[in-house]
């Protein structure tokens, strides 16, 4: 059987090959053909003489009526995981004919979904036909495709023959960005600014605001990363802190550890949780980058996306930044006791291992995540 499946590809991407109809045609012409031969009765070989033609006409007409089609692809917009990529095809007819009884199937990768296929009815000539369907999405990725086929058995349906056309896709899928209404590992990371110096070794150059100076109660409209949580605990108020401005250092860097071996489910949720902590952070108007071991450091919305859409477990491992804090996202708690100073962590809990994560870097505060537990509420909760 998979002989004559292979047979049949190859036939119909290179002449064409009959259909189950075109068969029954060939034996009923053999047939009245052996019976001409036997009885000598003309009438018997004029309808043996009328199928063999028959055959050998609509053997030559379906590749023919490919010809002079032009496949060509619209741009497929970026979409976020759950959400349909629109995919636009345009099929051209440059011929002074019309073209009836096409078939068009988008040979989308395995990894995205089974090939979609549309039947046309006619295409006039001198006419182009558009093609838009919706194709649903289910994880993040960059996927890539360039075959579009084109078959046909017009006008009779005998022989069925398909062409392939190079018709290159890129479609983006962004991940999931979750909205939070805070993130104590942003809101706290300038917490200890007083404290320390620039992280790449000079003192901070202070303008007349800056660091800390004072503690007030909250107001309507003030960031909530300016918000000194441990003093609110305390005097049962929100306490908002008032700084002096800080002319370097002030970059976060959201650090995804991409070198590392992953559990894909956990994986993806460290993709995640990289993806909302930046919206967040730029919603509270900090200056934030993100860094993964493939592409280094990267900024701007859509690139930022795009690499966390592509980025991978067991990336070949580059130099972590030191500049500035991070926020590092991981699975390996060993990395957890080489962060820069001000950094902040966040660790997924090796669930392969049965034994509990022994290396915690106590300098900094960070997150454990649990699995049974829902992302966005834990990224919200208190640092350990």
């Amino acid at each position: 059987m998979n002989i004559y499946k292979n047979i049949t590809n190859w036939l119909e991407l290179r002449a064409f090959a009959p259909t189950y109809a075109g068969w029954v045609l060939m034996g009923v012409a053999v047939c009245y053909f052996g019976s001409a031969v036997n009885t000598m009765v003309g009438w018997l070989y004029v309808i043996s003489g009328v199928s063999f033609a028959l055959l050998a006409v609509s053997a030559f007409l379906p590749p023919r009526s490919l010809l002079g089609l032009v496949v060509k692809r619209r741009p497929i917009p970026p979409v976020t995981v759950g959400d349909d990529l629109t995919v636009e095809i345009e099929i051209h007819n440059h011929k002074q004919n019309p073209v009836t009884l096409l078939q068009v199937t988008d040979i989308l990768p395995f990894v995205l979904a089974k090939p979609v296929s549309q039947a046309i009815e006619i295409i006039p000539a001198k006419d182009s036909y558009l093609w838009v369907y919706y194709q649903p999405t289910q994880r993040r990725g960059v996927y890539r495709w360039q075959t579009v086929e084109l078959g046909t058995g017009a006008p009779w349906g005998l022989f069925w023959c398909r062409r392939q056309r190079d018709c290159t896709a890129r479609a983006i899928v962004y991940p999931t960005v979750l909205s939070l209404t805070s993130c104590p590992l942003v809101d706290e990371m300038g917490e200890d600014d007083s404290q320390r110096g620039d992280p790449r070794g000079r003192p901070l150059q202070l303008a007349t605001t800056g660091l800390v100076r004072s503690l007030r109660p909250y107001r309507i409209g003030d960031p909530t990363r300016l918000i000194h949580w441990r003093t609110s605990a305390r005097y049962g108020e929100l306490r908002v802190r008032e700084l002096e401005v800080i002319t370097d250092g002030q970059d976060i860097i959201i650090a995804l550890d991409t070198a590392a071996n992953w559990e894909q489910e956990q994986f993806e949720q460290a993709v995640i949780a990289a993806a909302s902590l930046y919206f967040y952070a730029q919603k509270q108007q900090l200056q934030v980058q993100l860094w993964t071991a493939a592409t280094g450091l990267v900024k701007g919305d859509r690139t930022i996306l795009e690499t966390l859409a592509a980025t991978n477990p067991l990336e070949d491992p580059s130099t972590v930044p030191d500049t500035y804090p991070l926020i590092w996202l991981t699975q390996n708690s060993i990395t957890l006791s080489s962060l820069p100073l001000g950094s902040r962590w966040v660790l997924w809990e090796n669930t392969s291992s049965p034994s509990p994560q022994a290396i915690v870097n106590r300098d900094y505060p960070g997150i454990i995540l649990q699995n049974e537990q829902e992302l966005q509420l834990q990224l919200q909760k208190p640092l350990n």
